[in-house]
């Protein structure tokens, strides 16, 4: 990971999150940012690392997750662009229970607890804004302990590709991420992954072509999510 010089107040200045602050303020908060950019494969930190403060992903993705005790990858969570994490445990003062790793090249800003604090103090818009994020994580969490205990492997991976609401038929769903990096987030095996897509291919409700899907019958879809 290297640190770069590029002005961090610009990125800064472009989140929702900061959106109420003064020049004066982001400049303030940039002095205790840190820029990081991570090569695709490499880690950003490890589960057990202490937790220092929160990062924020300018551009790349990054998969939050761990290995189970028979040495399989389980993902959590796939961070895209625009979208923080780490907050709840920089809150706690809680070493990471997860690692998180870059799955492209990534640009990262990682804002110190102290900032993060100093600032929570002094603006309640700043405030909302981060237990807002905070609320739409723990939301999605809860999401998808009912998918897993409620839904079929195959129910959910239609879910997946209508999460979007694509148009009908002939939209383009495109896997922003590897399909073994998407079976895990599902929870499924990638071999079951894959025989879910060769069936729905075989039931002429989709095609695939390398990471992109065409939606090809988005009704019958519709009803195999149930």
């Amino acid at each position: 990971m290297l640190p770069s010089k590029i002005d961090r107040r610009e990125f800064l200045k472009r989140l929702p999150l900061f959106a109420d602050f003064s020049p004066e303020e982001l400049a303030g908060l940039a002095a205790r940012t840190q820029e990081l950019h991570v090569a695709r494969g490499m880690p950003i930190f490890h589960r057990g690392d202490p937790c220092r403060g929160f990062h924020i992903v300018i551009y790349g993705q990054v998969k939050l997750g761990f290995l189970s005790a028979q040495g399989d990858e389980k993902i959590i969570e796939i961070i895209g662009p625009g979208f923080s994490f780490g907050e709840a445990l920089m809150f706690m003062e809680k070493p990471y229970i997860v690692g998180a790793t870059a799955l492209a090249d990534t640009m990262l800003l990682h804002i110190a607890k102290e900032a993060v604090f100093d600032e929570l103090e002094r603006q309640p818009a700043f405030a909302r804004r981060m237990l807002a994020g905070m609320s739409r994580r723990l939301h999605g969490l809860i999401k998808d302990v009912e998918s897993y205990s409620l839904r079929s492997g195959s129910q959910r991976i239609v879910g997946y590709l209508l999460k979007d609401e694509p148009e009908g038929d002939g939209a383009l769903v495109t896997l922003t991420v590897s399909k073994k990096s998407l079976a895990s987030r599902l929870n499924l095996t990638p071999e079951y992954f894959s025989r879910v897509l060769h069936d729905l291919v075989e039931l002429k409700m989709i095609s695939v072509q390398g990471r992109q899907i065409t939606i090809l019958d988005i009704e019958r879809l519709r009803v195999y999510e149930g």
